[in-house]
């Protein structure tokens, strides 16, 4: 397959031409677009060998296709090298699996959606300057939000307000961060930035609201379980990845990152432990591993940006894998809240064992989580960064202990909470397997997998006795904890609560800063109004208005004088101009006595 047209486009004119078909039609239909999409890999991986060029400053071949010149620009819609191959690889698979999971409601919102932001995400990672980079970056937006109001409920719309609110204002960041690097610079290159400027650092914390770090981050967990069953699949794929590509593109080595990376390795998991919505519960701890890939770009070593390319694809296959288990469980339930299943394991025994292996894909060896978390790991300790490793190994231990045992626990065993119901539908069957299947043949042999398609120049062997021997004790040291505490009855109660987190801010705060705001700056918006628009340019337009009839009237005053009128003549006479100017009913003399006036007027006036 000849590389023709970006990848991107397949994906939006399939988005487009998804709800035109009907059945069984639309369901080939969006599964051929992301096959299609997930095949160009391989034609694009192609020509980045047979005619790649060393870049003198990487060392690594790209190649840059699709460019087209805007003004004084020149916008690259396919720079390919490795880092845009790996995600491009994952993003495309994900892209399958999603539409495959989707299939059973056969949604043309969903599937058009879907298709759409897999597009997005795949242009953002393909693009060669800002430009492009940011058009495709807020298209994300818009993929995200159609597939939270596809769930159609009061509680998804408002989530989906939220969710435009905060990437509007992201995007708004990000974009005047850009135009400031762009008139520094001179320049759209989509490369390392640094902070160096205004510019620089409006960028950083435009990627990081997309990122979901601390505080500006709280919109994942509140919007992401309020998206549709199979929705969530896509949402927790493409956004945060590709804010994490972003940043491995522009800021590398910048230590700021790896203290936000440590807070989100380790605060999100506190409020995990206390969540009953299951798909909330992995809202967060989806934080807690961007976390992992936040600290190995902060590192900015050959083994800490391979471990955040490799973390990246391999976070995307196990929480995929664990967002797809519990939306079959609420697709046959109605429900992912904890206090509501448990015994789940009679019923959906398949859903149970894909849920399983998705939790031992976390951290466990021979599953794909072991061989991507443990280059950030020893990226961490090479490079003397203590507090980051020490954060990451309670990271990986609290995440198996939250993703892993708490949600396949409440989920499938627990108490018998006397659901009996099928497995999930064969369409959610094939995604989750093939899913699960990709996790451990990446686990077991990264070597002919996974590590092949890493970006930087860098080997590494996971499977070593002490690293083997470090992660199953730890592991094993959790689940003993975990047992012991639910044995004791002291693991905190699964009750039916909201917690609050920095959401509030936007979710509860944000009513009361518009409150303030239209008490102050709109006040004084009307009273301006009033007084300049309603008052003074009312006035000013009603004297010019009149002012020509007014001056007619003083004019003729000396003429009504002459013959002899009375005031009350003269006024009845000053009435009727007033009313004929009003309406424009002046007989035709008059109309070319004035146009004679005025003409002689401007001329003695030049």
């Amino acid at each position: 397959m000849e590389a023709a047209i970006p990848p991107s486009l397949i994906y939006f004119i399939g988005a487009l031409l998804v709800p035109l078909f009907r059945g069984r039609a639309r369901q080939v239909f969006a599964v051929l677009v992301p096959l299609v999409g997930f095949l160009y890999y391989f034609s694009l991986n192609a020509a980045l060998k047979a005619d790649g060029v060393i870049n003198p400053v990487t060392g690594a071949k790209e190649l840059f296709l699709w460019t087209h010149q805007l003004l004084d620009f020149q916008l690259v819609l396919g720079r390919i090298d490795g880092w845009s191959l790996i995600f491009y690889n994952i993003f495309a698979l994900l892209g399958i699996i999603g539409i495959i999971y989707n299939l059973k409601g056969n949604s043309a919102l969903e599937l058009s959606a879907g298709l759409l932001y897999a597009g997005a995400a795949l242009g953002a990672v393909m693009a060669g300057d800002l430009i492009t980079m940011f058009v495709f970056w807020e298209l994300l937006t818009v993929g995200a939000i159609l597939l939270i109001l596809s769930r159609n409920t009061a509680r998804a719309n408002r989530a989906a307000y939220r969710y435009f609110l905060i990437h509007v204002l992201g995007g708004v960041i990000l974009l005047a961060g850009l135009g400031l690097h762009i008139q520094e610079t001179g320049s759209i290159a989509f490369g390392k930035i640094g902070l160096s400027g205004m510019g620089s650092w409006l960028i950083f914390i435009g990627l990081g609201i997309n990122c979901a770090w601390p505080v500006v981050g709280a919109w994942l967990t509140d919007t992401y379980p309020e998206a549709s069953v199979g929705g969530l699949i896509f949402m927790a794929t493409f956004t945060t990845k590709t804010a994490v590509f972003v940043l491995a593109r522009t800021f590398p080595g910048e230590e700021a990152l790896i203290w936000i990376g440590i807070v989100m390795a380790v605060v999100p998991l506190f409020y995990a432990v206390i969540s009953n919505d299951l798909r909330r519960v992995l809202a967060y701890c989806l934080i807690n591993q961007v976390g992992f890939m936040v600290i190995g770009i902060g590192i900015g070593t050959a083994l800490s940006l391979n471990g955040t390319a490799a973390h990246a694809y391999c976070h995307i296959l196990y929480k995929a894998l664990l967002f797809m288990s519990i939306g079959a469980v609420m697709y046959r339930t109605g429900t992912s809240r904890a206090t509501d299943l448990g015994g789940l394991v009679r019923s959906m025994p398949f859903t149970c064992a894909c849920c399983a292996i998705g939790a031992l894909s976390t951290s466990f060896p021979f599953f794909c989580g072991f061989v991507s978390k443990a280059m950030i790991l020893s990226a961490a300790a090479k490079g003397g960064e203590v507090a980051a490793w020490l954060a990451m190994m309670f990271g990986a231990a609290a995440v198996f202990h939250q993703a892993g045992l708490k949600v396949t626990y409440f989920a499938f065993f627990s108490r018998d909470s006397g659901i009996r119901c099928q497995d999930a539908p064969g369409n959610m069957k094939i995604a989750m397997g093939l899913t699960a299947l990709v996790s451990i043949v990446v686990g077991t042999f990264p070597h002919a997998t996974l590590y092949k398609m890493l970006p930087e120049a860098a080997s590494y062997e996971p499977y070593t006795v002490g690293h083997v021997t470090d992660q199953i004790t730890l592991l094993a040291f959790a689940s003993l904890a975990f047992a012991l505490m639910i044995l004791a009855g002291v693991y905190p109660a699964e009750v039916r609560s909201v917690n609050l987190d920095a959401g509030w801010i936007y979710r509860k705060g944000g009513r009361g800063f518009y409150w303030v705001m239209d008490k102050s700056l709109n006040a004084i918006n009307r009273g301006a109004h009033a007084t300049f628009i309603g008052g003074f340019a009312k006035w000013l337009t009603r004297t010019l208005n009149a002012a020509p009839t007014e001056l007619l009237c003083w004019l003729l005053t000396p003429y009504w004088k002459l013959r002899g009128l009375s005031a009350t003549e003269m006024k009845q006479h000053q009435d009727q101009l007033r009313l004929k100017s009003q309406f424009g009913a002046f007989p035709i003399g008059v109309t070319a006595c004035l146009a004679v006036f005025l003409l002689a007027l401007l001329i003695l006036l030049a």
